[in-house]
């Protein structure tokens, strides 16, 4: 049965729902405050990765967290405040580091990002898209041989898990990027995992379900819920009152404002990540992370992009120009002749991504509200996510046997 279905939030999970809700023949409308064209989905990394199967919260994360606390640089920063939301976070993140969650929380992980990478294949072969889609796996760079012991560990867990993963030596890492300058002691090569140019998908995905039917109401802020017998009957954004069947809420790092009005209190903090863009030749061709700076490198159409950090600091979207110059001095302590410029530096944009405490997102109905679907709190694995959070959001309201099993993401868990 056709219904008709609002998504309040126009990021890759937003988008990816709309695009399995169309396709089940349902009206479907996007509310975002912005203009789709920045944020989260559109200073990403790019990467589709089977390969991140550790959840954030996992062991001795904490720890570091405590020590780089006062350290503006570090690539994780938790800023301390006297925040009582921000305190139950912190609580049930820390409960969450353990290895007994992290065992728990692989096969969800795994199994959510493998679906979604199916789904990209799909998407772009069915709807003939355009986007910049490369198979060529993913590099972790380590220059110490504490991080390269970590990685093989990690590398080993991937293959019991059924991923192709592998150690490389310096001459095989040679062979695989031969026109670049690497200072590291060793590699893990995960062939299972893919990159993306993501404003291309984000365009061609939108140009897709305008001319399909979907409507956009961008630019309106969504400022209460009209509810009734645990119902939402109507939204109401500062420009209108828009009433549905069903409700989708997509709206990343601002769906806790959204849901405690429904006293659904979602354990959700935003993390900032930035992200650098270089046009000048760097030669890299395979994508890598810069495992002790915790730094993504990505070869994209027609530029490179660096981006990192994990900056837990409330929803803003201030520039910190220290944590900018840490990822531009670990391009060019792993890349000796990459420069990047003082321009480039000063072109940098941020998005704020939804982290929840144990590191997996939020998706289903909760108990508080009938007719409302959460799809958030993908933290850096959104991206990778996208399309299968979508797919699954769409069997919810459509009342199909959904794809995967739901109970370790669902909204109202406990932690």
């Amino acid at each position: 049965m056709s219904k008709k279905v609002i998504i309040i939030g126009g990021g890759i999970i937003g988008l990816c729902s709309a695009y399995y809700l169309q396709k089940e023949g349902h009206q479907v409308a996007i509310v975002d405050q912005s203009n789709l064209d920045s944020g989260a989905s559109y200073v990403n990394a790019g990467y589709l990765s089977p390969s991140h199967i550790i959840p954030l919260s996992a062991p001795g994360v904490m720890r570091k967290g405590l020590k780089w606390m006062f350290n503006k640089s570090s690539p994780l920063y938790i800023k301390p405040r006297l925040d009582l939301d921000f305190l139950r976070w912190t609580l049930a993140f820390n409960k969450s580091c353990n290895a007994k969650h992290v065992k728990k929380a692989i096969p969800t992980i795994k199994a959510i990002s493998l679906l979604s990478q199916d789904l990209y294949d799909d998407i772009k072969r069915d709807e003939n898209f355009s986007f910049h889609y490369e198979k060529k796996g993913l590099l972790m760079l380590c220059q110490t041989d504490k991080a390269l012991e970590g990685e093989i560990k990690t590398a080993n867990l991937a293959k019991q898990e059924g991923l192709d993963a592998k150690v490389i030596n310096l001459n095989e890492l040679k062979q695989l990027e031969p026109n670049v300058a690497l200072n590291v002691k060793g590699a893990t090569l995960y062939k299972c995992d893919s990159h993306t140019t993501p404003h291309e998908f984000m365009g061609d995905m939108k140009t897709y379900l305008k001319n399909n039917g979907v409507i956009f109401y961008t630019n309106e802020k969504v400022e209460d819920l009209e509810i009734e017998n645990q119902k939402i009957l109507a939204i109401k954004t500062n420009k209108q009152v828009l009433k549905a069947n069903e409700f989708v809420l997509a709206a990343g790092s601002w769906s806790p404002i959204l849901s405690k009005k429904l006293g659904l209190k979602l354990l959700l903090q935003a993390g900032k990540g930035y992200r650098i863009n270089t046009t000048n030749q760097t030669n890299i061709s395979i994508p890598a992370i810069l495992t002790e700076a915790k730094v993504a490198v990505t070869p994209m159409h027609g530029f490179t992009r660096f981006a990192g950090t994990m900056e837990i600091a409330g929803i803003n979207h201030n520039i910190n120009k220290i944590r900018v110059e840490a990822i531009a001095d670990a391009a060019k302590r792993y890349y000796p002749e990459i420069t990047l410029t003082v321009e480039e530096k000063n072109n940098v944009a941020c998005g704020l991504r939804p982290v929840s405490p144990d590191g997996l997102p939020y998706i289903g109905k909760s108990i508080k509200c009938k007719n409302l679907t959460v799809a958030t709190g993908h933290a850096m694995m959104g991206w990778s996510m996208g399309t299968a959070t979508g797919k699954l959001v769409s069997e919810i309201i459509s009342e199909q046997k959904p794809s995967l099993e739901l109970t370790n993401y669902h909204p109202d868990r406990n932690f």
